[in-house]
């Protein structure tokens, strides 16, 4: 049994999906709030609960051989992405569970300190590490399907928001990729015990995913292109008011400030131990925008 957390994101729906495909029985945790119908519908045991809660995870948490953590926070970075996870990694040990996938992210380890998700994965990595659990750290660049509402948005407008400098590397990885490589972490004697950065195969600019777009759509890309200084003037105001909410902006100005790319051989290494070869951000799109 696969327990699930985060079933009903963008890459806890694709863990769950791919599961089932493959007949392995998965068990996915899920507010009662969120939409879950489709999991339900595919075979997936059902887990309502609140990750807030030690004792729902105690109970998600029977009879789970796999541990796949998926889950993301909005702007609670102490409660969610480390707390819950932290909690989910004593239960899982005290459950007998086998391996451990955790997502963190791409420069989790660099010491970002305005960066409250970046601090909080970085703080579970390490209590994962020595916990006595087998373990896979999987540290993926941005996602590709967060880039499909910003198609459609293009799409309709012709217009790309680009915050930051546009010549900052990024590679991107399908989320569908990363999926595949969560699910098949916990029985790939390459994945134990290890940290992977996860990125696409390509080493893209910024300023080169509008130009994707006009591709897709078959129209000039118009970018407006925000400074730094803007974020930095919209978190000072806001801090004042919202100290959770100026810690999500500084999460991210960091993602906006920063690269996040894969080195060729970190992807070779990753298509070496996986057996396939990563999609670029580009083919992800066309698949899912029918372009």
């Amino acid at each position: 049994m696969y327990l699930v957390t985060g079933a009903t994101g963008a890459l806890g729906r694709r863990v769950v999906r791919l599961l089932r495909e493959r007949d392995q029985p998965v068990r996915s945790f899920v507010r009662l709030s969120s939409k879950y119908a489709e999991l339900e519908n595919r075979g997936s045991e059902i887990f309502i609960g609140n990750l807030r809660e030690e004792r729902d995870i105690q109970k998600a948490c029977r009879r789970v051989k796999y541990v796949i953590s998926s889950h993301g926070s909005g702007s609670d970075a102490q409660e969610l992405d480390y707390r819950a996870n932290v909690d989910l990694i004593d239960q899982a040990k005290a459950a007998g569970v086998e391996h451990f996938v955790f997502i963190s992210v791409l420069g989790a380890d660099r010491g970002y300190e305005d960066a409250t998700v970046f601090k909080a994965k970085r703080e579970v990595e390490k209590y994962l590490q020595s916990s006595g659990l087998n373990y896979t750290i999987l540290r993926p660049s941005g996602l590709a399907s967060s880039l499909l509402p910003l198609a459609e948005r293009f799409k309709q407008t012709g217009l790309y928001l680009l915050t930051g400098d546009p010549k900052n590397r990024t590679s991107i990885v399908s989320t569908d990729d990363l999926a595949r490589i969560a699910v098949e972490s916990p029985v790939n004697m390459g994945a134990k015990n290890r940290i992977f950065p996860v990125g696409g195969p390509d080493i893209l600019k910024r300023e080169d995913i509008p130009r994707i777009f006009g591709r897709l759509f078959n129209r000039e890309p118009i970018v407006i292109n925000a400074p730094l200084m803007v974020v930095d003037g919209i978190r000072g105001s806001i801090g004042l008011m919202n100290p959770a909410l100026s810690g999500s902006l500084g999460t991210f100005r960091a993602l906006v400030a920063n690269e996040f790319y894969c080195t060729a051989n970190e992807i070779d290494t990753l298509e070496t131990i996986y057996n396939f070869k990563l999609e670029s951000v580009e083919t992800f799109l066309r698949r899912y925008l029918g372009t």
